[in-house]
C-alpha cells in the first residue's frame, strides 16, 4: 500500500510535456528565478553530458563556455523551477557521458556532430574503371 502511495504522488509531480533530447544535443534550459517577490525566467544553454537516475529523481548535466571558463549545471528534469527544454541542435556521439569534453579548449570544447539524416547524403563514388580516369 505504501508503495502504490508513493507511486500516486510521484505521478502528480512528474513533467507534463516529454522533454524529448539526448546527451550530445545542445539545448537552451528555461529556468525559473525568483528576486525578491519578482519571478523571471533565465535561459542557460549548452550541451548536455550526461543524464543519470530514473523516475522522479533524474537529472541531466549541461555545459557551456563562459568567458573562457566552462560551466557546468545539474538540473532536475521534473522540477517546477525548468520551464522549458529546447533542442537547439541535435548531436551524434557515442557515449552515455560526454566527460571528455571537460579536457578540451576553444571550439573544441562545444564541438558535437550533428545528427546526419538517413538518405544518401553521401557524395557519389568515383569511378573505378580504367578508362573513366583517362
Amino acid at each position: 500500500m505504501n508503495q502504490a502511495l508513493q507511486e500516486k504522488i510521484e505521478s502528480e509531480q512528474f513533467r507534463k510535456d516529454k522533454a524529448e533530447f539526448e546527451v550530445g544535443d545542445s539545448v537552451r534550459i528555461h529556468t525559473k528565478v525568483v528576486e525578491g517577490d519578482k519571478e523571471r525566467i533565465q535561459i542557460f544553454s549548452g550541451v548536455v553530458i550526461g543524464r543519470r537516475g530514473r523516475g522522479l529523481n533524474e537529472t541531466f548535466t549541461v555545459r557551456r563556455i563562459s568567458y573562457g571558463e566552462g560551466v557546468e549545471r545539474v538540473f532536475p528534469l521534473h522540477s517546477p523551477r525548468v520551464d522549458k527544454i529546447e533542442v537547439e541542435r541535435k548531436g551524434y556521439v557515442r557515449r552515455a557521458k560526454l566527460t571528455y569534453l571537460r579536457k578540451r579548449l576553444g571550439k573544441g570544447a562545444t564541438l558535437v556532430r550533428e545528427k546526419e539524416g538517413k538518405a544518401g547524403t553521401a557524395a557519389p563514388a568515383a569511378p573505378s574503371t580504367p578508362a573513366a580516369k583517362a
